[in-house]
């Protein structure tokens, strides 16, 4: 059933303007190829779908009112994928830009705090926090991966980290339709040959097409379930709704620490 007082991509003017909200929920993902059995906009939809789920469970358990913006698609991509059809990579001046003119109209229109669903792990907003912190001091912004608030290990038996069992089994859970299993490629994927990058210890961007040359996942979908994709959404959104009654409840910077 449409909640048109939490999901503005279902929503109408007359019903949102007769809410308070609490706390604004943006879903931000990425256009790029999800193996060869994803749709390209998985990221949004995800990253849309468990930020209204945690929106409906954070009011329905601890009535705290959430408002789900519509997703964004604009991601950030590695080398190796911009030569992949359709797949678009969007600058950090782009994605900076779009976030500072949200932040703006939310701040004109006396809304306080936001929380950015990332679905894409290409995204990374932790500067443009910060630079918008300053400039907007009243204005709290959290950010996190959906896909992190619960540990994948307990869920999933080859968890990947692109278009993987997770990713596969979530959508398997919210929409069936979107998904043709049997079309999946294996998600074989190369590591770094540098022991310290393979360990994370160092940091560089990975050449898509030399670390998936083959149908662009990374981790084997061929195990995913819905089942197991609800068992882990309902993880996740359980943890969203603490944190949103909790973050709901900050007035100024000093109630964000003890």
């Amino acid at each position: 059933m449409e909640r048109r007082d939490i999901d503005l991509s279902v929503s109408t003017y007359g019903v949102a303007r007769k809410q308070h909200y609490d706390v604004v929920m943006l879903p931000w993902g990425a256009t790029e190829p999800h193996n060869l059995h994803l749709p390209y906009l998985t990221d949004c939809i995800l990253s849309h779908d468990v930020a209204v789920k945690a929106a409906e469970r954070a009011y329905d358990e601890y009535g705290t009112k959430c408002m789900v913006m519509p997703p964004v698609a604009m991601g950030s991509q590695n080398p190796g994928q911009r030569e992949l059809c359709f797949c678009v990579h969007s600058r950090y001046e782009t994605q900076c830009a779009i976030l500072t003119d949200i932040v703006s109209s939310l701040h004109h229109q006396g809304f306080r705090k936001l929380v950015i669903v990332n679905g894409h792990g290409g995204n990374n907003f932790k500067n443009m926090i910060r630079d918008l912190s300053l400039s907007y001091p009243d204005f709290f912004i959290a950010c996190g991966e959906w896909f992190k608030m619960a540990p994948v290990a307990e869920y999933f038996e080859r968890p990947g980290d692109h278009a993987d069992e997770v990713e596969t089994s979530a959508m398997m859970y919210f929409h069936p339709e979107l998904v043709q299993l049997s079309e999946a490629g294996p998600g074989n994927a190369n590591g770094f040959a540098i022991e310290a990058l393979r360990r994370g210890l160092v940091w560089m961007p990975r050449h898509w097409n030399l670390v998936s040359p083959d149908d662009t996942g990374i981790g084997d979908p061929s195990l995913s379930t819905a089942e197991k994709g609800r068992r882990f959404v309902e993880a996740v959104t359980e943890a969203y709704a603490r944190f949103l009654m909790e973050f709901a409840r900050v007035k100024r910077a000093e109630d964000l620490y003890k």
